[in-house]
């Protein structure tokens, strides 16, 4: 059941996404070759609470960190660790924050010092892609014109999108309905309504868009070992139009 969020609701899940553009600003000045994600977790952790918030993922399902880290050829919900990263690696580093009961979600991929040309191809055509998909997210559309305007765009540069891994609805909940598809037909889907709150979050690969889970149950790669990538943000549906709450 898709649960509308009131303008009261939202101007919380604002405050929300504010304290998680915070982080990733915080991040994107620490990030680079020697750097641990331990470290960046630990940083996170600390700055959602110092805001008066709680980090949503930390203990979600089990998940022990306030970060998923997806390194390279990990599509997402890996664990922060202590190998310190390296020249050339590519991260996506998700994180939430849950204010006053109501949560914020974003992901965003890091270059690690410098990247190779076709990662950093890859890199802004996702996050082009993320931009495209927002446009579609108004009133009367359905969410199936999200995932059409987010596959068209990263296919036409021959890139996988993957499937098992998609955005959702967000609210009081981490993860609410409708499930966010990043592919599929163009008028497909539940139809968009003022209210909705949708984390859309594209996840792109250099190769073959399907994945398979480590064996801790949570990391999943690439079938290939191909580059993954993804941004994220949580959006709400307004009368105005999308609005992206996870920003400064």
């Amino acid at each position: 059941m898709v649960i509308l969020k009131t303008d009261e609701e939202i101007a919380l899940m604002r405050e929300a996404g504010r304290i998680v553009a915070e982080c990733h600003a915080l991040i994107a000045e620490r990030i680079k070759p020697g750097v641990t994600t331990l470290e960046l977790d630990a940083m996170v952790e600390a700055h959602i609470r110092s805001r008066g918030a709680v980090p949503s993922f930390k203990g979600h399902h089990g998940f022990p960190g306030s970060i998923c880290v997806a390194r390279n050829e990990v599509i997402c919900h890996g664990f922060p660790d202590s190998a310190p990263l390296r020249e050339g690696d590519v991260v996506t580093l998700d994180t939430g924050a849950c204010y006053q009961g109501y949560h914020g979600d974003s992901g965003w991929t890091y270059a690690v010092g410098k990247v190779s040309e076709d990662i950093a191809e890859l890199m802004d055509v996702c996050h082009r892609s993320l931009l495209l998909g927002i446009e579609q997210a108004k009133i009367g559309n359905r969410i199936g014109d999200i995932g059409s305007s987010i596959q068209s765009f990263a296919e036409g540069y021959n890139y996988g999108v993957v499937r098992e891994f998609t955005g959702h609805g967000i609210g009081k909940d981490l993860w609410e309905d409708p499930t966010v598809p990043h592919y599929g037909p163009r008028g497909s889907g539940v139809k968009i309504e003022k209210g909705m709150v949708l984390a859309i979050e594209p996840m792109l690969t250099l190769g073959d868009w399907r994945a398979y889970l480590d064996s801790d149950g949570w990391t999943a790669r690439t079938k290939d070992h191909s580059i993954c990538v993804q941004y994220e943000h949580t959006v709400a549906i307004t009368g105005n139009g999308p609005e992206i709450l996870t920003k400064l």
